[in-house]
């Protein structure tokens, strides 16, 4: 389980610090969603449901409590002059859609051309998590990602491939399971060359 990293004073998904409902306030709108969708949010095997909903939440949703500069603070210089890719692939997450508030999960492929130093590879574990542990869009996930790596590495160039399957279109609406949907940005050197962007596609496999 990912360590609690130092809050930011203010979230980018939150730019107005608008103040968190109460837990009794949000137990209480978790039992009228029981009760709009036709269960007794009163009955036996609801009772604790709420509170188990919201503990959920707060592990599902932690990213909002964390900041990826903490993440991304510490570097390594000694790496005897290594410049080229840095690659982490087939990092799995899961998050959940900001439309219809149901999970989507898959892979993401994280790499970067160093510049003065590399950061630890759990490191791009840690901030996949950070986004995906809050209400996103994939397209929005690929770009927080890439934009944390250039604002808190300044590499000479960065990529970021995700794949991922949206229950939003498998369980409801036009009801597809095993659809994929890729989103990739790429700056830097890997925006620039498509020498670099092909070596990124063939390590990553695509």
């Amino acid at each position: 389980m990912d360590k609690p990293v130092k809050s930011p004073t203010q979230s980018t998904n939150n730019p107005d610090n608008v103040s968190p409902p109460s837990r009794e306030q949000a137990l209480d709108a978790v039992k009228t969603l029981i009760a709009w969708a036709g269960d007794n949010p009163n009955r036996e095997g609801m009772l604790d449901t709420p509170n188990r909903v919201l503990d959920a939440y707060q592990e599902l949703f932690a990213g909002y409590k964390q900041d990826e500069k903490a993440i991304l603070g510490k570097t390594f210089k000694d790496v005897s002059g290594y410049d080229d890719i840095v690659l982490v692939k087939d990092i799995p997450f899961f998050t959940h859609c900001e439309h219809h508030m149901v999970p989507f999960y898959g892979k993401v492929h994280i790499a970067y051309l160093p510049k003065g130093g590399v950061v630890g590879l759990s490191k791009l574990v840690r901030l996949t998590n950070v986004f995906a542990r809050r209400f996103q869009t994939q397209e929005n996930l690929t770009a927080q990602i890439i934009d944390a790596l250039n604002k808190n590495l300044n590499p000479r160039g960065a990529a970021v491939l995700v794949e991922a399957e949206h229950m939003c279109m498998s369980m409801r609406g036009v009801r597809t399971p095993g659809t994929t949907t890729i989103t990739q940005r790429f700056t830097g050197i890997f925006a620039q060359e498509i020498s670099e962007r092909d070596r990124f596609f063939s390590m990553v496999g695509q």
